[in-house]
């Protein structure tokens, strides 16, 4: 953390806010980039794997409240306008509280059915353990 904050220039509270805010927002998007992965079978830029006739088509943007404030993002859309976002739903404005389980699940290690089984009980969210995988090994890789 001393590290993140040496790198990031922190040196007030307002700035660790900010750095949050914005760590929040991209683990969010990541989020939604992993859920279209996993509806669409494959990945943004593994084309050769593709098995569907689905697409990528763009992204719609949306402003979201979380507990650091309006963050704005990207919802992915697909080509036959079959995706159904689970981290942020359509018409969900609010995302308080999601981001402070998802940061604190995956630093801890939980597994793939345990973080299935949270979201679950907690937020009414059924995924499949591919896609926690999807999201944590994108929330953990150098964009």
């Amino acid at each position: 953390m001393r590290e993140f904050i040496k790198d990031s220039n922190l040196v007030s509270a307002q700035d660790v806010q900010n750095a949050l805010k914005d760590l929040f927002a991209e683990t969010i998007q990541e989020m939604l980039e992993a859920e279209m992965d996993t509806h669409l079978g494959y990945g943004k830029n593994e084309v050769k794997t593709k098995f569907t006739p689905n697409s990528l088509n763009g992204k719609s943007r949306k402003t979201v409240v979380s507990e650091y404030g309006e963050q704005k993002i990207l919802i992915p859309r697909d080509r036959l306008g079959e995706f159904e976002p689970l981290v942020v739903k359509k018409h969900q404005l609010n995302v308080t509280g999601i981001e402070e389980q998802i940061v604190a699940l995956y630093a801890k290690g939980v597994s793939t059915r345990d973080i299935q089984n949270h979201l679950q009980n907690m937020y009414c969210i059924e995924v499949s353990p591919t896609l926690i995988s999807n999201v944590t090994n994108k929330i953990g890789s150098p964009h």
